[in-house]
């Protein structure tokens, strides 16, 4: 017997996804189903792991299923499951809000296109309202397990919801939806298992649908997927259809995955992985690590956990898919899985097994792999400092821009780099900055580009953090063209002795005039062109990583730049016979303030730069 009726508003952000769902015209609408059968999917998994404490829930009906069935004369299509089922507080938090923090840039992206893109769907946990995109009325109707009574969730997706406890005869939930005059295509069952045996068929519960007689439903019930976990058979009796169905999902991503890898490892310790690198990043991915849930921890096919943590880094946090241990208790908790050693075995076959896919994809669809760095380079990078027992391997995959390379797009390996290098050469040379431009039209490379050297053109926020642990590969050092001294060959090193020499007065009179500006003024190995650049010493942070700690709140202390100079320049010469102290005094700051704007800082006095600047242009 049902109790009053209590109706609520949506938060706000879930009116704002409705109206957009229902107003938006989605390219793949059917993709509601998918979602609605991954859901009682996820129901399924949960009991069946709970049920391992308490096996009482399971005893009435111990059958894990999911069931579609439609009523033509009513208009509704309905999905059963018999899982965890949800209490009153469960559907609410999970009807009636949405636990994101990607759903700002979803509703943002939706608002933008002015259309909802399917691969949209399940990235944000809006998966269930993309149901209202077929019906006008919506109702979810669920006991949870262990408990004896029920709760109905009712909406038409216009801002409210109605709750009201209600009696239901077993545990599990049911979904039914009230479809809109034109969706008559979800009445018909064959239209269901096309769409069943395309987004679904790899569901590890039966999907089950009522058997047809002259196209009429009849009270026997037939499975219409495989029902088996697909981890689980023969890689050489899977398609690659198999896998991305599986893949889709698995990963709620509309799109196909880029590449994956299927191994069944067998002796000490026994366990199957399935891991697919996705071909592009969702919307609501970044560099934040709070919600990692991109492999599924599976104990002889019972559903344990997300244990992304734990059965991958963090570098590697793009991976989806799953792992299946016999070995491994099933009442395991994250805790054992922190300190459990076969869980540190797993771990460091899942991250060789993802390394060498991507090693693979690397070396023989270069293309495809020019798509995974896109979107998940700065990622991997940070492997570089986490993981030092495969940096080579890490540093091997990365990709840079580099003054030998065309555009702006990062496609130069380390191994295209040493392979370059000129004779004689030890030193594998880049640059950080804060843009592409900045770091290609640095002065600091101007010798380097004279004498053919290539330089690695790092632009990333990540990069100079990452320089600072790779410091050498093959057997290379990595250097830094703005960092410490540049070595020269006995002949160049001859005629720098006599530059300096020869310059002598004019460094000791910039020093004297820019004072404390400057830690130290210095005659340039590394100008050919430009009058001035600044330097740092071997291991300083760059400038540019600098401001951008300082711009997120870092204390970083004082510290005056090495100023180098090229005594030939025109400014050089007009600074050293200018007479006028004030005009001196101009063409030393402007030295000075054009070497930081080259590194892209943010002057002090940009009015009083102008006001020098129209000065020495004048004068």
């Amino acid at each position: 017997m049902s109790t009053a009726t209590e109706t609520r508003r949506f938060e706000a952000e879930v009116a704002q996804v409705l109206h957009l769902v229902t107003h938006s015209l989605y390219s793949h609408k059917e993709i509601f189903l998918r979602e609605l059968v991954s859901n009682a999917s996820d129901a399924c998994d949960k009991l069946r792991f709970e049920s391992i404490a308490h096996p009482e829930w399971i005893a009435d009906d111990g059958e894990l299923r999911i069931e579609i069935s439609v009523d033509r004369e009513a208009r509704t299509l309905s999905v059963s499951d018999t899982g965890i089922g949800m209490s009153r507080d469960e559907i609410v938090a999970n009807l009636g809000t949405i636990a994101s923090s990607g759903t700002r840039r979803y509703l943002e992206a939706l608002s933008a296109e002015k259309k909802a893109d399917a691969n949209l769907i399940g990235q944000f946990g809006v998966g269930f309202y993309s149901t209202f995109v077929v019906a006008d009325r919506v109702s979810v109707t669920s006991r949870r397990a262990g408990e004896t009574t029920g709760v109905r969730w009712e909406s038409d997706g216009q801002g409210e919801y109605t709750l009201a406890d209600v009696e239901v005869a077993r545990r599990g939930t049911t979904v039914t939806l009230h479809l809109k005059p034109d969706e008559n295509e979800f009445l018909q069952a064959w239209t269901l298992r096309s769409l069943v045996a395309r987004y679904s068929d790899h569901i590890a519960f039966p999907i089950r649908m009522p058997k047809e007689a002259d196209s009429a439903p009849t009270d026997e019930w037939e499975t219409v997927n495989s029902a088996s976990a697909l981890w689980t058979r023969p890689k050489a009796d899977l398609s690659d259809e198999d896998y991305q169905g599986f893949y889709k999902t698995l990963s709620h991503d509309f799109g196909d995955a880029l590449a994956w890898t299927h191994n069944r490892v067998e002796g000490n310790q026994n366990f199957t992985s399935l891991l697919y690198v996705p071909a592009k990043a969702p919307f609501d991915f970044g560099n934040g690590r709070d919600e990692r849930k991109g492999l599924k921890l599976y104990i002889r096919r019972v559903f344990i956990m997300d244990a992304s943590e734990q059965l991958l880094p963090a570098y590697l946090r793009f991976v989806r898919g799953v792992v299946d241990s016999d070995d491994l208790p099933l009442n395991v908790s994250r805790e054992i899985l922190q300190q459990n050693r076969q869980v540190e075995r797993i771990r460091g076959a899942c991250v060789k097994r993802v390394l060498d896919l991507l090693d693979r994809v690397a070396r023989d669809e270069t293309d495809k792999y020019a798509t995974f760095w896109g979107a998940f380079g700065n990622v991997l990078k940070e492997g570089i400092a986490e993981d030092a027992g495969n940096r080579e391997r890490i540093a091997k995959l990365l990709r840079f821009a580099s003054t030998a390379s065309e555009g702006t797009t990062p496609s130069v390996s380390l191994d295209d780099y040493v392979g370059r290098m000129q004779a004689g050469q030890d030193v594998i040379w880049y640059i950080t900055a804060d843009s592409h431009a900045a770091a290609k039209g640095s002065p600091q490379l101007e010798a380097l580009r004279s004498r053919g050297v290539e330089v690695l053109l790092m632009s990333d926020r990540i990069d100079e953090w990452m320089a600072g642990y790779l410091t050498e590969y093959a057997g290379k050092k990595l250097r830094h063209v703005a960092k410490g001294d540049i070595e020269l060959d006995a002949a160049d090193a001859e005629r720098h002795k006599a530059s300096e020499e020869a310059a002598s007065g004019l460094v000791e009179r910039l020093k004297d005039t820019l004072g404390e500006r400057v830690r130290d003024v210095k005659v340039s190995k590394r100008l050919t062109d430009s009058p001035s650049c600044l330097v740092l010493d071997e291991y300083d942070m760059a400038l540019h990583l600098r401001r951008v700690l300082k711009q997120t709140g870092h204390d970083m202390p004082d510290s005056a730049p090495v100023l180098e100079i090229n005594p030939a320049h025109a400014l050089l010469k007009r600074f050293e016979g200018e007479h006028d102290a004030a005009r001196a005094e101009d063409l030393a700051l402007l030295l000075l303030e054009q070497a930081q704007v080259a590194e892209g800082a943010q002057l002090d006095d940009p009015a009083a730069f102008v006001q020098r600047l129209n000065r020495v242009l004048l004068g």
